[in-house]
């Protein structure tokens, strides 16, 4: 099949499951939003700021690319700020292109500007209804679910666990921890994911990334988490060359049960997880049959989006428009979402999208 062009990437329908709200907001909003807050920035300048994020990303150090949340999570303290990145985070979906998207996001990191917890959760829901509202009216549709994080590094998960369940009905779809993996086993929050799964909530665990196949273990046979936030460390645990290599135990049972890898190509790469697009271990797991899914992981950051993702597959690692399909279908099927909502987005909405 003939490799799509990059206006026919930009128009294909996606789904994205791995972003973080704190990690995607536009270089202009955060210029203005740290002006109101008194907050110093690197640089005032937008497309100044951009290319701070993005050379500072590209470190190839993990502790080093989360420290630069710290001028986004500065701006996301109060009412104003989380409103205006959670409506203005499902446009800049829904100009890309993407109809599903699972965003995360901290709400522990939010309250020093003296809001709770559930303030906070409330404030980020009325923001990506408001989204999805002008998303909606301008003819670009996208349905946004909410995942919660706790901070593997702090010891609140339980309280963040409740809080997922305390607003499963009010757009939260599901649960995640996230921060610096070595040292940090997801294991130490053992009571939240078992509190989570007697009250039917699901939720995925950043794993494999900056930690190995202990970490994937823990997350999968440990905690029981259903999908693996990245997880290219899954590679350790097939035998010899990765395109045709023996699956150890641990991928067998990833691929077979179809958890899904909610693989971030670029993000891997600025973190030292993975060394090129061209080397990215989501081609040879897609080719082995895991369940891989494409993701931005914080698209300021990153300075990225589904359709640069896309096309970078397409241009440095081969990807044909069924490739771009299979991730995008994987994804829905993966979705924190009920079975008939999910099928209904990829029969009425992902698969005619691709034919066309």
């Amino acid at each position: 099949m003939t490799a799509p062009d990059l206006d026919a990437i930009r128009r294909l329908p996606k789904a994205v499951l791995h972003d973080h709200l704190d990690g995607g907001l536009r270089p202009g909003t955060l210029v203005e939003l740290a002006e109101t807050v008194g907050h110093t920035l690197p640089t005032t300048d937008p497309d100044a700021l951009a290319a701070w994020y993005y050379e500072a990303a590209n470190s190839g150090d993990l502790v080093r690319y989360i420290a630069t949340f710290e001028h986004t999570l500065a701006v996301m303290q109060n009412r104003e700020g989380l409103l205006r990145t959670a409506e203005e985070y499902v446009l800049d979906l829904a100009a890309d292109g993407v109809v599903y998207g699972e965003v995360r996001y901290a709400p522990e990191l939010m309250l020093s500007g003296g809001l709770t917890l559930p303030e906070v959760v409330e404030t980020v829901q009325e923001g990506l209804a408001a989204g999805m509202a002008k998303a909606a009216a301008a003819g670009t549709p996208v349905r946004v679910g909410t995942l919660l994080c706790a901070m593997r590094m702090a010891d609140r998960a339980r309280e963040i666990a409740d809080l997922a369940v305390a607003f499963r009905d009010g757009g939260v779809v599901g649960f995640d921890i996230a921060g610096a993996e070595d040292g940090f086993p997801p294991a130490d929050h053992l009571e939240a994911f078992e509190y989570l799964r007697r009250e039917n909530v699901p939720f995925t665990i950043h794993a494999g990334e900056a930690h190995g196949l202990p970490s994937i273990h823990q997350a999968l046979q440990v905690c029981g988490a259903e999908r693996i936030g990245h997880g290219v460390r899954i590679t350790d645990d097939i035998a010899g060359d990765i395109a045709d290599g023996k699956l150890g135990r641990l991928a067998g049972w990833v691929r077979d049960r179809r958890i899904a890898l909610e693989m971030c190509p670029t993000s891997n790469l600025q973190t030292g997880a993975a060394t090129s697009i061209a080397e990215h271990p989501i081609t040879a797991l897609r080719d082995l049959g895991f369940r891989v899914t494409l993701n931005t992981d914080n698209r300021l950051v990153s300075g990225t989006t589904m359709t640069r993702e896309m096309s970078l597959l397409v241009t440095e690692a081969g990807w044909t428009l069924d490739d771009l399909r299979t991730v995008t279908v994987n994804a829905l099927k993966s979705a924190f979402i009920p079975y008939d909502e999910r099928n209904a987005i990829i029969r009425d909405i992902v698969l005619p999208g691709y034919q066309a």
